[in-house]
């Protein structure tokens, strides 16, 4: 009973019960905000794997789970095996302890920066359901001058939840483990294609698999198509790892949100993507590098196609794609990406027309890996 409270208030958050309809939106932005809303930190990806599981299942041929959680969606049963990936978690926490005034230390899951945690909401997906907490912040008629533009370190942030102590905390439901996830709801910018949210990294991903699933099943395709919706990538390219082991593909595509440099544009270096400028493809990140004949293949395509790519170099960046290509004696691999504002903190930004062109840049490519493509691709041997 205790699990069936849990997972239906987690159903709740991530909109798919209790929630009033919403109308005049298209499939696809209910399906990113649905995504986006969603909570979903490493390890708790309940709430993901259900809107995954109810869009994805009715398109596949099968549908299986890897041990770490991760959903595998199958179709076809011939030609060469093509593993498309997104990842379901987002940056979250995890409670640590309650202490006896009542506050609950906080133990970050994912590639945080301090400066993105102060003074911020979060739901704790309780034992009881999801209880709303806020990260304090030193009153600034208290703080020494000197600190005031020092950024408040982690170890110093509470959870607060209203509790005078730690039994009343704990008659919440709450515990050490219970999952904790930003409290940032989607929402159109003023009218614009751009779309305000958490987890955009990477439920923009997610979206792309299921929207790219629908388009696949009206038409014919020469390979075996795995779509991938994996676990934990925020704390390792955990659910990537073991997920390829089941699948064992013979190339792979990974979806991700990107990074826009257009905000800070004093740091050209950084990141040379721009947002509403198209899709992105990464030549390079701190954990993978692109395979170069698959590269040339997503270039060709993208300009016959007519759909504007943007390649970026980015450092400090990890995805899915590492784990891949190092599954099944070497697969060749490509991180496709949609740029996004503001990633790894509680609000970032999609632009619309990036997400659109992404889904038809991939759908276009799955559609060429044929097995002599597939084959010219895998094949190091040199010239003769």
């Amino acid at each position: 009973m205790l699990k069936k409270r849990l997972v239906c208030a987690c159903f709740a958050l991530a909109g798919l019960v209790c929630l009033p309809p919403v109308f005049g939106q298209d499939a696809t932005r209910q399906l990113l905000e649905q995504l986006s809303n969603a909570p979903g930190p490493p390890g708790a990806e309940e709430a993901v794997r259900a809107i995954m599981v109810a869009k994805m299942k009715p398109l596949s041929s099968s549908l299986s789970y890897d041990g770490m959680g991760s959903v595998i969606a199958q179709m076809g049963s011939a030609g060469p095996r093509v593993m498309v990936d997104a990842h379901m978690d987002e940056l979250g926490g995890m409670v640590r302890r309650l202490t006896p005034n009542g506050f609950l230390t906080m133990q970050m899951l994912g590639g945080w920066l301090d400066q993105a945690l102060v003074d911020q909401r979060w739901i704790i997906l309780g034992s009881k359901g999801p209880v709303h907490a806020v990260t304090g912040i030193r009153d600034i008629h208290v703080l020494p001058a000197e600190d005031r533009g020092k950024v408040f370190p982690r170890n110093m942030l509470y959870l607060d939840v209203g509790a005078r102590n730690a039994e009343e905390a704990a008659a919440m439901g709450l515990e050490p483990g219970d999952p904790v996830v930003p409290d940032s709801q989607f929402l159109v910018m003023n009218g614009t294609d751009n779309y305000l949210g958490k987890a955009w990294d990477d439920r923009v991903g997610c979206a792309v698999l299921v929207e790219a699933m629908q388009r696949m099943a009206k038409q014919n395709h020469p390979n075996q198509l795995f779509f991938a919706a994996t676990t934990q990538e925020e704390v390792g390219l955990r659910g990537a790892r073991t997920a390829a082991e089941v699948i064992k593909p013979e190339i792979a595509i990974a979806i991700e949100g990107g990074i826009a440099g257009d905000t800070y544009a004093h740091h050209p270096e950084e990141t040379q993507a721009k947002l509403g400028a198209g899709p992105g493809l990464f030549l390079f990140d701190s954990s993978a590098m692109a395979n170069r004949k698959f590269v040339a293949l997503v270039k060709r395509t993208a300009s016959e196609k007519g759909i504007p790519l943007q390649l970026d170099l980015v450092q400090g960046y990890g995805d899915d794609s590492a784990e891949i290509q190092e599954s099944n004696g070497g697969v060749p691999t490509i991180n496709l990406v949609a740029p996004l504002r503001y990633t790894h903190a509680h609000n970032g930004i999609l632009n619309r027309k990036d997400f659109d062109q992404l889904v038809d840049l991939v759908v276009d490519l799955l559609t060429e890996l044929d097995a002599k493509t597939v084959t010219q691709i895998r094949d190091f041997a040199p010239a003769q």
